[in-house]
């Protein structure tokens, strides 16, 4: 199995291949819009728009598992993220990353870059960077701030 095997579901209940992001550098973020880290929006915005043409895409996955920091439904979600940081990249369903209900593609991504948790997510806005091969190659600590990750980001465009 590869990252461009698995499918998601975006905020707006399409189910989309990854393979649509076939060739891009990809930045997977599980994110949260009651969360101390939420002002990271800001930053993976300012990254998507400043690499995008250079083959950068940011996926976004709300969860509400750590302190219940993302209660809202689909539409609040958007709403939120694009009034409150002008969110442009691709936002999907709200999953969950840890458990027995673990959304496919965190299982894939944690299988292969474990963290200071082992294969767990420790929390809101860990961030997984994909290769454009489709290899997971980095992992983010969730205080990791989005500019703290541009030097890598460019390094592998």
């Amino acid at each position: 199995m590869t990252f461009y095997d698995l499918e998601a579901k975006l905020l707006q209940g399409e189910s989309i291949s990854m393979k649509q992001y076939q060739g891009k550098t990809i930045v997977v973020v599980n994110t949260a819009s009651k969360c101390g880290l939420t002002p990271q929006y800001e930053g993976l915005e300012a990254l998507y728009t400043k690499y995008k043409d250079q083959g950068l895409v940011i996926l976004g996955f709300p969860c509400n598992q750590f302190g219940k920091q993302e209660p809202g439904q689909a539409d609040d979600i958007k709403e939120f993220c694009e009034i409150n940081y002008g969110v442009s990249f691709p936002m999907f369903a709200k999953i969950d990353v840890n458990g027995d209900t673990t959304h496919p593609i965190f299982k894939f991504l944690k299988s292969k870059l474990g963290g200071f948790l082992g294969k767990k997510i420790k929390w809101n806005f860990t961030k997984f960077v994909i290769d454009k091969n489709g290899k997971p190659v980095k992992r983010f600590a969730p205080i990791s701030k989005p500019e703290s990750m541009e030097t890598y980001i460019k390094s592998i465009l």
